[in-house]
């Protein structure tokens, strides 16, 4: 080839470089194709973290009431009205011996206040209790669910585990003596 046609290609090869940066139309590099997989990566490992972190729990927690009972020797009392809103209030009761037993309070669907351990004669063993959805109390262990209107009518299987009450006058009474019959379902030095 002669140098006259090898000077000509380089000055349209130049040309044609010049152009496609001009026009923007030179080959993209894979540059946007890794940046897609390195946030993908980034957002499956954040997702991992988060799930690992919440224990793949995506239910509520369970949290203790600001509501302050009256405590006796022999009983502990609440409003009736605290639990108006239908909404299940948790409650502890130091038992001794390091157990705390849980329960929680609500106004059923059908106006009645009921109270029931935080815990059942199955799943006990996992300390996992309840949560409310709607209407339903909800076994966070074996994800059985109970309308509120049988809160404190059916006992034994997943059922929450029943717990005396009676109302006098505008208060909700729970006998000492009640509260700490539930300390089977939280003594776990006796899980097997």
């Amino acid at each position: 080839m002669s140098k006259k046609k090898r000077n000509k290609n380089n000055v349209a090869e130049k040309s044609a470089s010049k152009k496609e940066m001009v026009l923007n139309t030179e080959k993209q590099s894979q540059s946007p194709l890794r940046t897609l997989a390195v946030i993908a990566v980034v957002v499956v490992a954040g997702l991992a973290f988060y799930l690992f972190q919440s224990g793949f729990d995506n239910k509520p927690q369970a949290r203790t009431s600001s509501i302050q009972p009256e405590v006796t020797a022999t009983e502990v009392s609440f409003p009736v009205q605290a639990f108006s809103d239908g909404q299940a209030k948790y409650f502890q009761y130091p038992a001794g011996n390091g157990i705390t037993v849980r329960f929680f309070i609500l106004r059923s669907s059908d106006g009645v206040v009921r109270a029931a351990y935080d815990a059942c004669d199955v799943c006990w063993r996992e300390g996992k209790g309840y949560y409310q959805e709607g209407d339903f109390m909800v076994c966070r262990n074996c994800g059985q669910r109970f309308a509120s209107v049988k809160v404190n009518e059916i006992k034994g299987g997943c059922n929450p585990a029943p717990l005396e009450r009676t109302v006098v006058g505008n208060k909700l009474v729970i006998k000492t003596a009640d509260i700490l019959q539930g300390v089977q379902y939280f003594d776990f030095t006796k899980r097997s």
